[in-house]
């Protein structure tokens, strides 16, 4: 159950970084984070959460609220 949400979650990220023309290297700098763990985030390939403070970093950095990072997420699978 969760699983589709960290992947819808991390598909949105995509979604804004992309539209932002940011690399997965630049965004991860940014945020103070490894690009190989946004990668994880982005790809929903992680097991443990995400921290509410990552991921409030990650939308600063593009510019987007959380609840358009979330919108959405909540729905039926």
């Amino acid at each position: 159950m969760f699983a589709v949400r960290y992947k819808k979650i991390g598909a949105k990220i995509v979604y804004y970084r992309k539209i932002r023309n940011l690399t997965q290297e630049e965004l991860a700098e940014k945020v103070g984070i490894t690009p190989q763990y946004l990668s994880r985030i982005e790809n929903g390939g992680y097991s443990k959460n995400v921290s509410l403070s990552t991921l409030m970093k990650i939308a600063g950095v593009l510019d987007v609220t959380m609840s358009q990072l979330m919108e959405g997420v909540e729905s039926e699978e």
